[in-house]
């Protein structure tokens, strides 16, 4: 009896040692191996088990690389087709005056005269036009005439289910809509305002610079293995997120904050709304989503730059630049309709593959950071207004109710 319990001790004993990878020479080196085996197809098991469950996820990634070729914006290659594909449905009769007279009750009208950018007196929204301006001055010597309008709402105007397509100028569109796609105001100014930017989100130039360095202080390794989000509830679409934040905190931080149609707890699930926070807070943590608002997502492009993982709802919505970034090469695509099991699954996917990760985070936040500069921004403007001053098939002439914008 006493040999028995002496063996079965020595057993778990040399089985502990093996399991803390302590084997000495003066272990039992078969009890060790026997261990060590068992240990092994554990491990296999789970290997493959893990590998098993996201097996979909690991092909869409070895797809999407091995069809990858990453575009470099020094030649300026990366968003000229999002400018021919734009300005395709005018190439056949040109852009008419009959037609921006048409489109002129859906956006600012401006004027190109001579090298001087002029506009009609009033715009909807004042920090928006500047915005936009900031960009027109800088390259309005280099243009031909022609007459603009350019929509500062955050919707497109030109649907294809109601008419021709109208020569209108929008931030952000669906692929139902015939809008001309130009960088949004928000690089500069007229970004939503919150308490942390009370001037509105802009200046692209001085975000890159704090989130960069945000991130320097924030390695991956350093990071939070959870998801994050914070924002309002302007669509439902970000429900199932932060529901499955508070069911299972561990995996994702997602609460809803304040907006301008706040007005009880309902509007935020029944939950008191939780604080703003910063940009560059976010770096805190391996993993941010982001979902579209009314349109586009102003924050998209700042959160790449933390060097995290994005994780992006739904492809509907898009910005110029958003056709470059492709999906499993530069961030983790999400349905737009994903429920809370979806989420958990693809969150989980992220957590067990973490050199994936990391390495799909940084291949983002390169894309952003070489490719989507102010200089970049720019030239973009400039190539835009080129192509389409060209498709112009009438003389302009100047509006005796406009005011000349000038540089302060």
């Amino acid at each position: 009896m006493l040999a028995l319990i002496n063996i079965i001790f020595l057993t778990i004993f040399a089985g502990r040692l093996c399991e803390e990878q302590f084997c000495s020479v003066d272990n039992d080196a078969r009890l060790c191996k026997e261990n060590e085996n068992i240990d092994h197809r554990r491990s296999s098991l789970y290997v493959k088990e893990t590998n098993e469950r996201y097996e979909k996820y690991l092909v869409a990634i070895r797809n999407a690389e091995q069809n990858h070729e990453e575009c470099n914006n020094t030649k300026h290659e990366c968003f000229k087709s999002v400018i021919a594909r734009d300005l395709r449905p005018f190439r056949e009769k040109g852009v008419s005056e009959e037609m921006i007279e048409a489109a002129r009750t859906r956006g600012t009208f401006y004027q190109i005269i001579k090298g001087k950018l002029y506009r009609e007196k009033d715009c909807m929204f004042p920090a928006r036009c500047a915005g936009i301006e900031h960009f027109l001055l800088k390259i309005v010597g280099n243009l031909s005439d022609m007459d603009l309008v350019i929509n500062t709402r955050d919707y497109p105007q030109s649907s294809e289910y109601f008419g021709n397509a109208m020569p209108i100028f929008s931030f952000s569109k669906t692929p139902q809509y015939y809008d001309i796609m130009y960088p949004a105001w928000a690089f500069w100014e007229g970004g939503p305002a919150i308490s942390l930017y009370p001037r509105g989100l802009g200046r692209w130039d001085q975000h890159r610079k704090s989130l960069n360095k945000a991130s320097l202080e924030i390695p991956w390794e350093k990071k939070e293995s959870r998801g994050f989000f914070r924002g309002s509830r302007t669509n439902s679409e970000r429900d199932n997120l932060i529901l499955l934040s508070r069911n299972k905190p561990h995996l994702v931080d997602a609460q809803y904050t304040k907006n301008q149609a706040w007005k009880s707890n309902e509007d935020t699930l029944h939950a008191t709304p939780a604080s703003e926070v910063s940009l560059e807070s976010h770096c805190t943590y391996k993993y941010l989503f982001n979902f579209r608002g009314v349109a586009a997502s102003f924050r998209y492009k700042h959160l790449f730059l933390c060097r995290s993982l994005v994780f992006h709802v739904g492809d509907e919505w898009m910005e110029f630049y958003y056709y470059a970034m492709k999906p499993w090469i530069h961030y983790i695509p999400v349905p737009k309709n994903a429920d809370q099991k979806e989420l958990e699954d693809l969150i989980e996917f992220a957590r067990n593959n973490d050199d994936l990760s990391k390495k799909i985070a940084h291949r983002g936040r390169d894309f952003i950071w070489n490719n989507l500069r102010m200089s970049d921004v720019t030239y973009f403007w400039k190539q835009l207004l080129k192509s389409y001053g060209k498709l112009v098939v009438y003389e302009p002439v100047l509006k005796k109710d406009l005011i000349n914008i000038k540089k302060e």
